[in-house]
C-alpha cells in the first residue's frame, strides 16, 4: 500500500481550504492500493471532511489528547476528532515533541486512545541533526518505537522524519533513508510480529514532486508525509499520482 498525507500545519483559512480541496479533487482519481489524506487545522476538519471523504480521501487530526474529556483547555479529544470527520490522527510530530514537550510515554497513551475511538494513528519518529551527527539515529528511532511494545498490534502507520530535513529544503540521502526504514521495519517486526507487515512506513522531510520518485524507489518507503508541498493542490495531486 502507498500512502500520501498532507500536513497543513498552521496554514490556510477556510476559504483557502475549500479552494484547495476543489482544485485538488479535480485532479484526483482514487486508485486501488493508494491512500491519500489531508491533516488540516482543527477549525477546518468538518469542512475538509465534508469536501473530500466521499471522494475517497482520509482526514487526519494534527494531534489529539489521550483523555476522553476534562479540564484540558486548548486540547481536543480523539472522540471530538472522530466527530469532526477524522479517520486518523498524526501523533508525535517532531514539532509537537520539540515545541510542546510531547513524550514517548504520552504518545503510548495517545495511540491507545486513538484506536479506542476508531482513529488510525500515524506515529512520527525521527532524529535531530545533533543526534545524527553523534551516531545516535538508530538508538533514537528504537526508543521512539519501543512504545509499541505496550500497545500491541492494531491499526498503525509510521512516518520517519529526520528532524533536520523538515522545512529546511534538505533531504536525507537515499542510503540514509534506506538504513532508517530498514531498521524501522525490523523494529516493527520485533514489536508487532506478523501484524507489522500491515504497517506502511512513510518518509517525511521536504518531500516534493521532484524528490518523491526517488524516495518511492527505496525499499520500505511506502509514501510520504508532506509539509510545504502539500499547500499547493497541484503539487499534492502530483505526489498522489506518483504514489499510484
Amino acid at each position: 500500500m502507498r500512502c500520501v498525507v498532507a500536513n497543513w500545519k498552521m496554514n490556510l483559512t477556510s476559504d483557502e481550504a475549500r479552494s484547495f480541496c476543489e482544485s485538488m479533487l479535480a485532479q484526483f482519481t482514487p486508485k486501488a492500493g493508494t491512500e491519500a489524506g489531508i491533516a488540516p487545522p482543527f477549525t477546518m476538519l468538518s469542512l475538509v471532511s465534508g469536501l473530500v471523504r466521499a471522494k475517497g480521501l482520509q482526514v487526519f487530526g494534527q494531534n489529539g489528547h489521550a483523555e476522553p474529556k476534562g479540564a484540558f483547555t486548548g486540547e481536543i479529544s480523539m472522540a471530538q476528532l472522530k466527530d469532526a470527520g477524522c479517520t486518523g490522527v498524526i501523533l508525535g510530530h517532531s514539532e509537537r515533541r520539540q515545541y510542546f514537550g510531547e513524550t514517548d510515554a504520552a504518545l503510548a497513551k495517545k495511540i491507545q486512545a486513538a484506536r479506542q475511538n476508531g482513529l488510525l494513528p500515524l506515529l512520527c519518529i525521527g532524529e535531530t541533526l545533533d543526534q545524527r551527527d553523534a551516531g545516535q539515529t538508530l538508538a533514537v528511532l528504537g526508543q521512539q518505537l519501543s512504545i509499541l511494545a505496550e500497545n500491541g498490534a492494531g491499526p498503525l502507520w509510521v512516518a520517519y522524519e529526520p528532524v533536520w530535513a523538515i522545512g529546511t529544503g534538505r533531504r536525507a540521502e537515499a542510503e540514509q533513508v534506506r538504513e532508517a526504514h530498514a531498521f524501522i521495519r525490523a523494529e516493527l517486526n520485533r514489536h508487532l510480529g506478523a501484524a507489522a507487515a500491515q504497517v506502511p512506513i512513510l518518509y517525511g522531510g521536504s518531500v516534493t514532486p521532484e524528490s518523491f520518485p526517488e524516495l518511492l524507489g527505496i525499499p520500505e518507503v511506502a509514501g510520504g508525509l508532506v509539509g510545504g508541498a502539500s499547500l499547493d493542490p497541484k503539487k499534492f495531486a502530483e505526489l498522489v499520482k506518483q504514489a499510484s
